[in-house]
């Protein structure tokens, strides 16, 4: 067997266009081994927790990395409701995962406090910036002072600890790639003292491109490239990548071979920037783009994420190509929905009835609203339709780790939207 034999077929998530299947060799995986050992990704006393489909390239690279270690890994009973008893249980060192599960437990840690509300959601909250505030001065090589080392003791044992707990209590090192995430859901974990940080590649790249690592991270950035790849951004925007791990082409699509590679660069299709110090910034998706009618061009996954950080908002999905305003898709969670049904008598417990509800429309109304405040006005959403039911990958909506395919949601609930620029 040589580093040019092919291990492995991978079929992209199609979140695009129909998934194309990738080619990658022994050698290409290989290299990618070599580099994430090079940075201590995972050491020999690991103890992973695995939640990803297991023919996805980071699932695939996490399973060679343990095995070849000799470390312990253990994989997700394939039941969402069991990966918070499951981390409690397993109580791993290293978690990596894609951002909807980390959305999750964020909506489970602050979900408690906003319902409690007064003097208990106002100590929570206190508490996240006391840890802010530490972690800042360990990162600057400070040690705390008397007082914020008290008030420290004090977040931690009333709330950061129980953060913590959530994940197990031993967790070192967590992360979040596949999709965005919003960065203010990395700053909350990493006030509880649960480092959570961004990584970034595609099938195409054998899994990465970048890596962050606790000694080296910027938030709201996926790090900086391996020792053994090129990053370089085109004139385009495009992010551009050449290395030992990228893959040898699509299985018989010639054409889209050509496409994607040109003169040993991979053209990803991300769109982003390299910073003064090296890290890269994903700012979109070249298909994702959305040009309104005014000719402005807005990146949607901003607005989404932060419309996401509701608690009773599972999905969202802004629509504005070529239209005069931005709109949304939103879909319900349905665990927190059915709580809060339990609790308010405005809201009937027969889900078929949520989307119409005028609580609930009124809920993520005022949580759209607020949102909106972060952004220009050509960036604000200005109407919205709640959805009968969530996105799964049985409806077709969601890829294997949960990213949205944008093309089905926006041709499979037309209706929805050409209603939302009629009224």
């Amino acid at each position: 067997m040589t580093p040019d034999d092919i291990c492995t077929f991978i079929y992209t998530s199609g979140t695009t266009g129909p998934p194309k299947g990738c080619v990658i060799s022994h050698g290409n995986y290989r290299s990618m081994l070599d580099m994430i050992h090079e940075v201590n990704v995972l050491g020999e006393d690991e103890r992973t927790y695995l939640y990803l489909p297991l023919a996805h390239s980071f699932a695939l690279l996490i399973q060679f990395g343990t095995f070849y270690l000799g470390a312990t890994l253990a994989y997700w009973e394939r039941d969402p409701l069991k990966i918070l008893p499951n981390l409690a249980a397993m109580k791993p060192t290293y978690f990596p995962s894609v951002p909807r599960i980390f959305e999750k437990i964020y909506t489970a840690a602050t979900a408690k406090a906003e319902k409690a509300g007064g003097i208990q959601k106002r100590i929570f909250w206190w508490a996240i910036e006391v840890g802010k505030k530490a972690r800042q001065a360990e990162r600057d090589g400070r040690k705390p002072g008397f007082l914020l080392q008290r008030q420290y003791e004090i977040a931690d044992r009333l709330v950061l600890s129980n953060i913590r707990n959530l994940f197990g209590g031993r967790l070192k090192l967590a992360v979040s790639g596949a999709a965005p995430i919003n960065p203010d859901i990395l700053r909350f974990f990493d006030a509880a003292g649960v480092l959570v940080l961004e990584g970034w590649g595609m099938t195409e790249t054998s899994t990465a491109a970048t890596i962050a690592t606790p000694d080296d991270f910027k938030f709201g950035t996926i790090g900086r490239p391996f020792s053994g790849v090129e990053v370089k951004i085109a004139d385009d925007g495009e992010i551009l990548a050449k290395g030992a791990n990228i893959f040898q082409g699509y299985y018989k699509n010639e054409e889209a071979t050509r496409e994607a590679l040109v003169d040993g660069w991979l053209h990803t299709g991300d769109v982003g920037e390299i910073d003064e110090d090296g890290f890269l910034k994903i700012t979109g998706r070249k298909k994702d783009i959305i040009i309104t009618a005014g000719g402005k061009n807005i990146t949607p996954a901003n607005i989404e994420g932060e419309i996401k950080q509701c608690q009773w908002v599972s999905q969202c999905v802004v629509i504005g190509d070529r239209r005069p305003f931005l709109t949304a898709l939103v879909t319900l969670d349905a665990e927190e929905v059915a709580t809060l049904a339990k609790e308010d008598e405005a809201i009937p417990e027969d889900p078929a009835s949520w989307a119409d509800n005028e609580r609930i429309r009124a809920l993520i109304a005022a949580h759209i609203e607020k949102a909106n405040e972060k952004f220009a006005r050509v960036e604000q959403v200005k109407k919205f339709e709640i959805l009968p039911q969530d996105f799964s990958q049985e409806g077709g909506e969601l890829t294997p780790t949960m990213k949205v395919k944008r093309a089905v949601v926006a041709d499979k609930y037309e209706p929805q939207i050409e209603k939302l620029y009629s009224g």
